[in-house]
């Protein structure tokens, strides 16, 4: 331990006790549901059973497009919408999502300072909207701008010494408000904050305006808004998802980041009494340049601190705590390891200062419920002001230090495009910062680079590859294409082949995504949230990691991957079935009606006659449809699930495009119609033991009658027990563990694990045990240590670890006497719609349960 850091609390406790503080206060609920819920009350949510057309729209892959060319203000008159007296806001006495837009029109009305612009769509098809505040700027000013923008990330030396940027250069601030849906009052302190400065004429704001431009996202997430949910209308949440970026919004923040480059930025959620502001405790990414980074967050939270006690709240005349900072009050339980948070986000894009700030008076969930109106809106009042206090400390302290911000943004891409050593945190390397000891140092040995074979023997998967590759690219990574071969040690990878030098500004966002991560189990007693999340391992393209040595390679940039897709110009044609993308081809071939047959090592062997359907799709999802003499057997049919899943879960299944109907113990019990239905799939929200009797008796009738079962988890191996459909003992791990495992796939003809990868992802793991006859093993858990990268310790009484799990089964299946099939997976294949390379072992399970 280093210097000891004052009131140690473990802030994960805190929130999962949800004890009220005081009289009048607000329940302590950092970051609500830190680990996936498998409930009925999930499953009852209206996140749970979102339409189809919302996870269309996120599938789009839309990116908003910001003018770097344009002068400032940009005004544009924005469309006014109906009232909508639903929106959840207007209890609390917020703006509601529909009198945002009257508002922006009339800031841009004020002055010359204010700006909107489009940043995209939400899934529920809301606009979000980007409000700039600075002052006025040229055409010709703003490509300056953007010129020592990029001069800043792309010669990170040269920019050092760039007079012009240290004279002329406008420090980016973004604020970012309401990505949780029920966490509303950052927004209503952001407009009130625009009026201010649109229309202050004191010396501080014209200073101020004329050094920085102010980016205030308005409400990340207006569906949550308007619903009153946590989450977007694709029921995620979208402060986990930004190392996959499976929707639109956070898509939009995401270019936000990279476009913008803000040196400083805050986002406000709620609710935690006393105000909870960033840094945070032990275990840190270690990806980071955090000497620089801990040295300006610790700086301005100790400004947001001060502020936010400044308006002179109290715990006995309101109900609010003194304001909390987790880096130096705390021990763990508030970490900044997973990049899948907004400020955990925004350092790999050049932010020395990110935070989570949560306000403190709890308005959302059962509060919102159960409290009177008065109380409601005075708790939201304060929220909204602390809110503020918080916002313009932030705008005190970029324009107190301004310049140090840019010279350190600077000086992290310069020491990564060097491919320099990172520098230990300590109390010599981050003066002024109290508490720092060896359990803050996180640091990596940076490979030298990463090889992606494009195709070939050396690619498990071309179609993976080229989409790991787009997604590099669209988080602003440069990835190069080899003109002639690639020799690393003793192995000679084809031209074409990808080529991610990490001696470049953005080192670290590359590092994070492709890198194994590590096990950090014994770092810390608990976790936040996920502590493994390996593209490199998880996305089904073989990725090859380069330690050390120069690198004498011909290459050149990359725009976006070459194309996979193909289709062979003779015979019947076989489309592999082991990546999400081949699915996906395989049920729109079937929506069309198209006979397709299964080969014995699983593939779907396609007649000659749907050659131009086949190229269709070939385009469309980016497959190989190779020559094949195989005939087939059995014919694929299309495949309606019924799906008690998690709103994750039921993303990627349409991402696959099979046929869903989300089910519950409620949609059960007011009567369904299973007569449509192939396949059940459970992982949450359906206990068979609370049926009523005639909707047990119809869902014993359907799998009576061979309808086939995919079970997830304890929930899914809960039903298979009471049906008797797999004889088989689920013995559950530590349900906080999670992270990257090593697995031993069975293989052979007909296995879903045939192909698969040799990784794959747990959350509450689960394993099987005393199979019974016909039980068949389609995949266990390594021996040894399976654990590849993550957090995963036994319970207290030393059971249910990794040790526990190694060698034991982690995908089971059976066959019915009716020939109905059953599987069970004790992982996490479709977790938050991230692991892409390993969703083919569910869509490969139900396609087979199907056939049953």
């Amino acid at each position: 331990m280093g210097i000891p850091r004052p009131v140690p609390v473990l802030l994960v406790g805190a929130a999962l006790t949800g004890t009220l503080l005081v009289p009048g206060g607000a329940q302590a609920d950092p970051r609500p549901e830190p680990s996936p819920v498998r409930s009925a009350e999930a499953q009852e949510s209206k996140a749970a059973k979102s339409p189809a057309s919302t996870a269309e729209r996120a599938l789009q892959g839309l990116v908003p497009e910001f003018s770097h060319t344009a002068g400032y203000p940009r005004e544009r008159q924005l469309p006014t919408l109906p009232v909508n007296p639903a929106d959840k806001s207007l209890k609390l006495g917020l703006t509601p999502y529909h009198g945002i837009a009257p508002k922006l029109n009339a800031l841009q009305k004020l002055g010359d300072r204010v700006s909107v612009e489009i940043a995209g769509r939400s899934a529920g098809g809301h606009q979000l909207y980007l409000v700039t505040v600075t002052s006025p700027e040229s055409a010709r000013e703003a490509r300056e701008q953007e010129r020592m923008r990029e001069h800043i990330e792309n010669s990170p030396a040269s920019a050092a010494r760039d007079k012009q940027i240290k004279a002329g250069y406008k420090t980016p601030v973004f604020i970012n408000n309401n990505i949780h849906g029920n966490e509303w009052e950052g927004t209503d302190a952001a407009l009130k904050l625009i009026e201010k400065l649109a229309g202050a004429k004191d010396a501080d704001t014209e200073e101020l305006l004329d050094h920085s431009r102010v980016y205030f996202n308005i409400t990340a997430n207006p569906d949550g808004r308007i619903a009153g949910t946590r989450a977007n209308a694709n029921g995620f949440d979208l402060n986990r998802d930004f190392v996959t970026a499976s929707q639109p919004e956070t898509r939009a923040m995401r270019q936000i980041a990279i476009d913008k480059q803000p040196a400083v930025m805050i986002d406000l959620h709620g609710y935690v009494n006393g105000t909870l502001i960033e840094p945070t405790t032990p275990p840190h990414g270690e990806n980071y340049e955090y000497d620089l980074f801990l040295k300006n967050t610790y700086a301005n939270a100790l400004g947001m601190e001060a502020a936010v006690n400044g308006l002179g709240y109290t715990e006995a005349e309101d109900g609010v705590l003194p304001a909390q900072i987790p880096f130096r009050d705390a021990e763990e339980g508030w970490d900044d390891w997973p990049p899948i948070f907004t400020p955990q986000y925004m350092p790999f894009h050049g932010a020395t200062a990110a935070h989570t700030i949560e306000f403190p008076m709890q308005v959302n969930n059962r509060a919102y419920d159960t409290l009177p109106v008065a109380e409601l809106r005075r708790r939201s009042a304060i929220n909204t002001d602390i809110a503020g206090a918080a916002m313009r400390a932030t705008l005190d302290f970029v324009q107190e230090r301004g310049d140090a911000l840019i010279a350190d943004q600077i000086e992290t891409f310069r020491r990564a495009d060097a491919g320099e050593a990172q520098v230990p945190v300590s109390p010599e390397t981050v003066p002024g910062v109290p508490g720092i000891g060896p359990e803050d140092v996180y640091t990596t040995d940076f490979p030298r680079a990463y090889v992606i074979p494009a195709s070939g023997p050396a690619q498990r998967s071309a179609t993976a590859a080229a989409r790991l590759v787009d997604h590099l690219l669209a988080n602003d990574v440069r990835v190069e294409r080899a003109v002639r071969d690639i020799r690393v040690g003793s192995r000679t990878y084809p031209r074409g082949s990808y080529l991610v030098d990490l001696e470049q500004p953005k080192r670290g966002m590359a590092n994070v995504l492709l890198a194994d991560g590590r096990d950090i189990s014994d770092k810390v007693s608990v976790m936040y949230d996920i502590s493994g999340w390996s593209l490199g391992r998880l996305w089904g393209a073989s990725v090859v990691e380069v330690k050390d040595g120069s690198l004498d390679v011909r290459s050149t940039p990359v725009r976006s991957a070459s194309s996979a897709g193909y289709v062979a110009p003779y015979g019947d044609l076989r489309l592999r079935l082991d990546d999400p993308q081949e699915i996906a081809a395989l049920n729109s071939l079937l929506a069309s009606g198209i006979s397709v047959r299964r080969a014995a090592d699983g593939s779907a062997i396609v007649p000659s006659s749907a050659r131009r359907e086949a190229w269709k799709l070939a385009r469309e999802y980016d497959v190989d449809f190779a020559v094949t003499r195989a005939r087939g057997s059995e014919a694929f049919e299309r495949t309606r699930v019924a799906a008690a899943v998690s709103s994750g879960e039921l993303f990627a299944l349409r991402e696959m495009h099979f046929d869903v109907v989300p089910v519950s113990t409620a949609t059960l019990n007011a009567g369904f119609d299973w007569s449509a239905v192939d396949v059940l799939m459970v992982s949450t929200g359906l206990d068979h033991g609370a049926l009523n009797a005639s909707a047990r008796g119809a869902l014993d009738a359907f799998l009576a009658d061979g309808g086939g079962v995919v079970g997830l988890g304890e929930t899914g191996a809960a039903l298979s027990s009471d049906t008797g459909l797999l004889a088989a003992k689920a013995v559950a791990g530590n349900g906080d563990a999670n992270g990257v495992v090593r697995v031993d796939n069975s293989g052979g003809d007909g296995s879903v694990t045939a192909g698969a990868p040799d990784h794959t992802f747990v959350y509450s793991p689960v394993w099987f045990t005393d199979l019974g006859p016909g039980v068949r093993v389609e995949q266990s858990y390594a021996s040894g240590n399976p654990l590849l990268s993550g957090h995963w310790r036994p319970l207290e009484d030393g059971t249910g670890g990794p040790a526990d799990a190694a060698g034991r089964a982690s995908v089971v299946s059976a066959s019915g006497a009716e020939g109905s099939r059953v599987f069970l997976f004790g992982t996490e294949p479709l977790f938050r719609a991230h692991p892409k390379g390993v969703y083919p072992q569910i869509g490969r399970a139900l396609l087979g349960a199907a056939s049953g």
